[in-house]
């Protein structure tokens, strides 16, 4: 990864091609294809990858598809999606499913070495088996079995004899350990269930602590590079792959897994938002999912630049979302047309001009970027403003419409309000205003000065738009794992996460396409959705607001 000198990864890797330990870098990137990636899978993305590109070797793509009841192909696709969203193509691509039969074999190396046996216990069993931080497990009863036995039970547990949970394969290794995970691991269980790449081949399956390593070595991958919660499995991962005998020694590498505050990183969570309904599927706008940024309107290179700078290290805290939205400014700032989009309409009739006449006036389309040009916008007798641009009694510095005040429209003139008009509600419908004609937008016009400047759109042209507002979908936790003791994530997801107004936009905007970017005029940067934008009406994701007190 470039711009970040302080990348540990990056200086065993350079050591170790230093000492020829390696020819080559390969990494890999290895989901489970049980859900949506996270922002957080990005960061491991970009890491894997951008540290193989960086040193001229290659970055497999490799599915860990070894538990069939949580996996499916739609997951698969979309991790393909999202990998190559990000910038990245895969050197090759396996799946862990197409290793099967060479598990199974070095499974049963380890049981004619003595080091696995078939276990009856069941789960809770094997879990009281194991002891906790402070007492030493004890043995199964199962635990010295003869080779003979265990290789015929194996066998058949493979043949399908045997039903679900009844019997798994344990490595046997050292029930006193002191690291939980060496207290002989099921590495194989009975599960009858269709797999998506296998069908129905197979009816055990390996269990991933015991197929990751093997993976990696099959692969002859260099650095296998995982956040640290597997840290303690890392005595594990050796142990699988010299008792297994395999020729390639991966490295195992683990560094501080990214956190967002006020976001949830946990596919079974995520999933659980998706299944019980709080969002409208995994690429809902509110999702720390890739697909979700996407579909909200973050770029990649956005996500890119930001993983960088949160850097590669052992520790790990929960990282400022504002983070994550600045760059997407940085990024987008330069890039995308500006534009005026009413969100909460209210009409204004200027009475002093003529009735049937519009005038083109013209407005450039980014002036932080000139070569991008300009464009035309229609002005006439009415117009939209938002309400919070009008105040009946307004407080004191208040710049924006009020009776007798005079404001600048965006691009057109000065207009002064005289009057307006309530409902039978109190509510005011309509503004009454006068323009003056010497004031028009880039004349030069110097008479006189005000101090508000305020964003509209013609209403005789506008084109109605949906406008759909987002604020944080987990409140209050800084992080998931700082949740009290008895609570669960749900209890802090917000109610008022999504805000949908109806509003309208410029006429120039009637062929927008899904995922065309624009910045609104004070309200922020937007995305035109691909999932609910239809011919007859636009809907627009807002990406971030316009401006963040973080500072990088």
């Amino acid at each position: 990864m470039e711009n970040n000198s302080s990348n540990f990864i990056k200086n065993i890797m350079i050591e170790d091609l230093k000492v020829g330990k390696h020819k080559g870098i390969i990494t890999r990137f290895p989901p489970e294809p049980n859900g949506y990636l996270h922002i957080g899978h990005a960061k491991s993305i970009i890491i894997n990858f951008g540290l193989a590109d960086e040193f001229e070797g290659t970055t497999n793509l490799r599915f860990d598809d070894t538990n069939p009841l949580k996996e499916d192909q739609e997951y698969v696709d979309s991790i393909k999606e999202d990998v190559k969203w990000l910038g990245y193509e895969w050197d090759e691509l396996h799946f862990a499913s197409n290793y099967f039969e060479e598990m199974y074999n070095r499974a049963v190396l380890l049981i004619n070495k003595g080091k696995a046996y078939v276990d009856e216990l069941s789960q809770e069993e094997i879990r009281e088996y194991r002891g906790t931080l402070t007492e030493p497990g004890k043995d199964s009863p199962y635990r010295n079995r003869t080779v003979a036995e265990n290789l015929d039970l194996f066998e058949r547990m493979r043949n399908g004899e045997f039903e679900n949970g009844s019997k798994v394969l344990r490595a046997k290794i050292d029930m006193a350990s002191p690291n939980l995970n060496l207290r002989d691991p099921v590495i194989y269980r009975v599960s009858h269930t269709t797999h998506h790449n296998t069908g129905d081949k197979w009816c055990i399956y390996p269990m991933y602590a015991f197929a990751h390593p093997l993976e990696d070595a099959i692969e002859n991958v260099t650095h296998s590079i995982c956040t640290t919660e597997f840290e303690d499995q890392r005595p594990l991962y050796n142990w699988f792959v010299e008792e297994c005998e395999m020729e390639s020694k991966p490295q195992q590498i683990e560094f501080g897994r990214l956190n967002i505050t006020n976001t949830v990183m946990s596919k079974r969570k995520l999933k659980q938002l998706v299944d019980e309904g709080f969002v409208d599927g995994w690429d809902d706008p509110r999702m720390p999912t890739i697909s979700g940024l996407r579909r909200k309107g973050f770029t990649p290179g956005a996500i890119r630049e930001f993983v960088k700078a949160t850097g590669v290290s052992k520790g790990w805290g929960a990282v400022d979302e504002a983070m994550l939205e600045h760059f997407v400014r940085e990024d987008l700032k330069l890039e995308v047309p500006r534009t005026m989009g009413v969100l909460n309409p209210l009409k204004v009739v200027i009475t002093n001009y003529p009735e049937d006449e519009v005038e083109m006036l013209d407005a450039e389309i980014n002036p932080e970027n000139p070569e991008m040009g300009s464009r035309q916008i229609p002005f006439s007798r009415e117009i939209y403003i938002e309400q919070d641009d009008f105040m009946e009694e307004p407080p004191k510095k208040y710049f924006r419409l009020f009776p007798g005040n005079e404001v600048r429209l965006k691009h057109a003139y000065f207009i002064k309000c005289n009057d307006f008009i309530k409902d039978e509600n109190g509510k005011v419908v309509e503004i009454h205003c006068t323009y003056d004609p010497e004031t028009k937008s880039g004349t030069g016009f110097t008479g006189r000065k005000v101090k508000g400047t305020i964003h509209w759109v013609d209403a005789k042209n506008a084109i109605p738009a949906e406008f759909r507002l987002y604020e944080p979908l987990i409140l209050d936790a800084e992080t998931e794992e700082e949740i009290p003791e008895g609570k669960t994530f749900l209890d802090y997801v917000n109610p008022n996460s999504l805000e949908i107004v109806q509003g309208f936009i410029e006429p120039n905007m009637k062929d927008v396409h899904p995922q065309d970017k624009f910045q609104f005029f004070r309200h922020g940067y937007f995305n035109v959705d691909p999932k609910h934008s239809t011919a007859e009406k636009v809907v627009f994701n807002r990406i971030v607001s316009l401006k963040s007190s973080f500072k990088l």
